[in-house]
């Protein structure tokens, strides 16, 4: 299987990567519905993301309080490094094979791993968007301890004066439309995509690869023609590489699954990749 995928990987003209939360679990971040998943073992916490973006737009100060005085959940994501398998997909990338990388992890591990194209499907904890204008800045950028000490929360949005929010797209909250874009854009133009450490059960992320396989686009209203026309799309290869099987292995809309860790499989796959290219 891992020849299997490294072949078609050298023949594929336009190959995309989907990761999700096991992709991460590896560098030591939790995911949230696996058996010892953060909402598995913490309920209150789910039920807290259900209603914490409708917290945002009634009171963005107390929301802003409350992101910077409570626990991260997720630990001290600024100081998680990428493991193999960020490093394999990088360099894929850097080889040529790779074109994009589309991602429900909000870590920002496949840029710290050196990814370059990356579509942040659920945006990222270490930017900053506009609620209005949709512009991203490095929460670097912001002083948010002394915004806080000085009252002057919420931060707003050097570009148009709006309040500004983590990038991390929350329950209730439309997935941006520039990230909507993007992502039809790769999985229209895509002839292979793998799917790495996700459960496929999340939507719409969970859709990309059902799009890719049946080029249906028509609830998004696509013209005949232009960037997202279906005419004339390659048919594409889907890749599964999990821990266990899912609900795209079940219905039959991936070609294959290579069981195990991403970031175990996607290394051999790169060794392969360059041995069948020499």
């Amino acid at each position: 299987m891992i020849e299997r995928t490294a072949r078609e990987l050298i023949r594929s003209r336009y190959a995309v990567a989907l990761t999700g939360a096991g992709f991460s679990t590896e560098s030591g971040i939790p995911d949230f519905r696996g058996p010892s998943g953060i909402w598995s073992k913490n309920p209150e916490a789910e039920r807290m993301a259900y209603i914490s973006y409708e917290h945002f737009l009634e009171n963005p100060k107390s929301w802003w309080e409350e992101r910077l005085t409570g626990p991260s959940l997720l630990g001290d994501l600024e100081r998680a490094m990428p493991n193999p398998g960020h490093y394999a997909l990088a360099d894929l990338e850097k080889i040529g094979i790779l074109k994009s990388v589309i991602t429900q992890n909000i870590d920002g591990l496949h840029e710290k791993g050196g990814t370059e194209n990356i579509v942040e499907y659920h945006g990222s904890i270490l930017k900053l968007r506009c609620a209005v204008c949709s512009a991203r800045f490095h929460r670097d950028e912001f002083d948010l301890a002394k915004l806080m000490r000085d009252n002057l929360l919420p931060p707003h949005c050097p570009e148009c004066g709006s309040i500004m929010k983590t990038d991390v797209v929350l329950f209730g909250e439309p997935i941006p439309s520039d990230v909507v874009r993007k992502s039809l854009e790769k999985v229209q133009k895509c002839d292979l995509m793998l799917i790495c450490g996700t459960s496929a059960v999340v939507y719409p992320f969970a859709n990309l690869p059902r799009m890719a396989r049946q080029r249906k686009l028509e609830s998004f209203a696509m013209p005949e023609t232009g960037p997202y026309s279906g005419k004339g799309s390659p048919d594409v290869i889907i890749i599964e590489i999990n821990a266990d099987p899912t609900p795209l292995t079940k219905e039959g809309l991936s070609d294959y699954l290579i069981q195990g860790k991403t970031g175990e499989i996607l290394p051999k796959i790169l060794e392969e990749v360059k041995k069948l290219k020499k």
